[in-house]
């Protein structure tokens, strides 16, 4: 094999790869690149051509740096040392540390935030921007698929928007005995300026204002811990909106809110968060949409 090939074929395959260059040099060095073992100063030259295409390395230039941040276990003003921080004690002889056992949370809360299904962006009002047909369909598959889960449902709460409401009505058929409870905090809206800015969607600052303090006040009335006289663990759903859902999973994990917009969720699309008594926050799914077909799938 001539020089030239066996060199594309290192480049083509190795990359970065320090191994690759070690071997060629090896190679190189046997004479297996075609020149006489006595043409050191080429061989060495086409080494040093060989090293200079390898990308410098070093376990910093490697490695994310850490942001600095911690976990703030009190970001739902409910963790039980905190709670307990400034009570004067009922007796003397109480014993502190079984008084904040008795204050801690034991079951674990699971929120699946459901977004609407398709619908009519030609209503020029919110009546009348109910489901398509197509989106009828992906509220009767979410909703088949919620109940195909398995698992028991303490209530289903919507936003009271049309759409939000039609697609939980739909949902709430295949999960009998779930109650139904509408809120207005859960409307769609605009719930911080996103970051980076885009140039499709600008909201005025009042929107932002009036919208971002709602959506904020449904985050901390839905997304925190459980109480401690909760015993068993929990399985909540909530139907609502992208720009809400998509806020609501930012907080709760402690990314930047403003960096919302960088998501996309589909239509009828699973968001699981779980919470830990401790505070821990995980996000099981985001957006999952898999149990669609293909030709269900819409993000409008």
């Amino acid at each position: 094999m001539s020089y030239r090939k066996t060199l594309k074929l290192i480049c083509g395959f190795a990359g970065g790869s320090a191994v690759v260059v070690l071997a060629a040099a090896a190679s190189d060095s046997r004479g297996y690149f075609g020149e006489r073992r006595g043409e050191a100063a080429g061989r060495w030259s086409r080494f040093t051509v060989l090293q200079a295409a390898q990308p410098a390395w070093t376990p910093a230039s490697h490695t994310p740096a850490p942001t600095g941040h911690s976990w703030d276990f009190n970001w739902d003003k409910r963790d039980p040392s905190a709670l307990s921080n400034g009570k004067k004690k009922e007796t003397a002889t109480e014993d502190p540390s079984s008084e904040q056992d008795n204050g801690k949370p034991k079951a674990t809360r699971n929120i699946l935030l459901i977004r609407h299904s398709q619908y009519n962006l030609s209503g020029n009002s919110d009546k009348e921007r109910i489901l398509t047909p197509l989106g009828r369909e992906q509220a009767e598959l979410t909703g088949q698929r919620l109940a195909a889960l398995g698992l028991k449902y303490d209530i289903l709460i919507h936003s009271s928007m049309a759409r939000a409401t039609e697609t939980a009505n739909i949902i709430s058929k295949h999960l009998p005995g779930v109650e139904l409870l509408s809120c207005d905090l859960l409307r769609e809206g605009a719930p911080i300026e996103p970051v980076p800015p885009v140039t499709h969607w600008k909201p005025d600052a009042v929107q932002y204002h009036e919208d971002g303090a709602r959506i904020e006040a449904a985050f901390r009335r839905y997304i925190h811990r459980a109480d401690p006289k909760q015993k068993e663990d929990s399985f909540e759903i909530i139907v609502c909106h992208a720009n809400v859902i998509r806020y609501f999973v930012c907080r709760a994990l402690q990314f930047p809110p403003e960096g919302w917009l960088r998501m996309g969720l589909n239509n009828g699309s699973i968001t699981w968060l779980t919470i830990r008594p401790s505070g821990r926050v995980a996000l099981r799914t985001l957006g999952d949409s898999g149990f669609m077909p293909p030709d269900k799938l819409t993000r409008t």
